[in-house]
This record gives structure tokens, sequence and C-alpha cells, in this order.
């Protein structure tokens, strides 16, 4: 039985789903943020000396890093929702399977530290704010030629791409005028296996 390490409004929300898209059974232990620091609790470092969340558990492996566990996955369910067949497409797939967390997400974390500055974090603002519009414009374009990131056919791409443009909606200024964007998120919360993973993961700030 796969255990996951899921904290709370976290990353880690995108394991869950995939596990419910491969129909693999799992187990969730659940971990709280601190409501002061919005960190994660000390407990998690017991499962990963970075006390960082996704963590899995599996046949006495600990697998962390979201993008590594979501290839694990694909791999242990003989690559259902993996790379497509077309030479192309399954550049796009491994492309946005990195993407998601190596150019995507520093934006994002960037205006999160810079929002809670207050004050002190306001210059730095608009040009972080910059750096994620041309993120957001350069997707709604990529999208604008087929219905998901790696082609016809919904992958783990997919799944990897959910929390940064989730986040972008929540904070990033992504809204209904990046229509292809937020069709595509309306199109992945509709997704049976998505509403099953919010059950067993809890409240999601995100969806």
């Amino acid at each position: 039985m796969i255990i996951v390490h899921h904290l709370e409004n976290s990353r880690s929300q995108r394991v869950l789903w995939l596990l419910e898209e491969l129909g693999l059974p799992y187990e969730v232990r659940r971990y709280a943020r601190d409501r002061r620091t919005m960190l994660a609790p000390p407990e998690l470092k017991r499962v990963h000396p970075l006390g960082k969340s996704p963590v899995i558990e599996d046949d006495g492996r600990i697998v962390a890093e979201t993008g590594a566990i979501v290839e694990y996955l694909v791999e242990k369910a003989g690559g259902r929702l993996g790379p497509p067949a077309r030479r192309d497409d399954v550049l796009r797939y491994r492309h946005f399977l990195h993407y998601a967390e190596g150019s995507m997400m520093p934006p994002l974390l960037a205006l999160l530290v810079v929002n809670r500055l207050g004050l002190l974090g306001r210059p730095a603002r608009a040009p972080i704010q910059r750096m994620l519009d041309a993120h957001l414009d350069w997707l709604e374009g990529e999208l604008a030629t087929r219905d998901w990131f790696a082609g016809d056919r919904f992958t783990a791409a997919d799944v990897m791409m959910s929390f940064p443009l989730e986040a972008s909606r929540h904070r990033g200024g992504l809204d209904s005028g990046r229509a292809n964007l937020t069709d595509w998120l309306e199109r992945i919360h509709a997704r049976p296996a998505y509403a099953a993973a919010l059950q067993k993961g809890g409240p999601y700030a995100y969806a």
C-alpha cells in the first residue's frame, strides 16, 4: 500500500489526484501547517530530512519531489497517463512535467514572499508579476492549439501543471481573460478522480 504524506494546501494534492486517476490503492497521512508561519510541521522530518511534502512510501522506498513521485507512479501503473506515442507530444510531456516546478513555481513563490513583506515587498511586486504574466500568456497560447498540455489526451503532465495554475488563479492574476487556461482548469476540476482526491486530502484552498 502506498502511503502519501500529505500537507494541507500544498503541491501534494496532485499526488492524490494522480493516484485516483491511476486507480492505485493508497493511504493518506495528513499534516497541518503551522498557523503562524504556514510552514510544514516538524513531524514531516521524521519521514524525510527536508521535512517537505509530498513524500510517498512504497515497498520500503521513500520517494520525494512531486515530479519524481509522478514518474514513479506512472511507471508503477504500467505507463498509463505517461508519455504519448508521437515524438513531439513526448517532448511536450517531458517539458511540462519539469516546467511546472522548474519554471512556473519560482515566480509564484517569489510573489507569495513579497506579498507577505507588505510595504517592503512592494517594489518587487510589479517585476515579478510581469515575469509571471509572460508565463501565463505563453501557456494560454499553448492551449490554443490543443486540449491538453502534452497533446490531444490527458496525461500526468496536466496533473503536474495543475498546482501552479491553480495558485496563479488564486494569487497570480490568472482570470477569465485567459480563456484557454480557465477552461482547462474547469475541465480538470470536473474530473471524477479530482473530486475523489479532494475528499481524501481534505480542505484545499486552490480548487
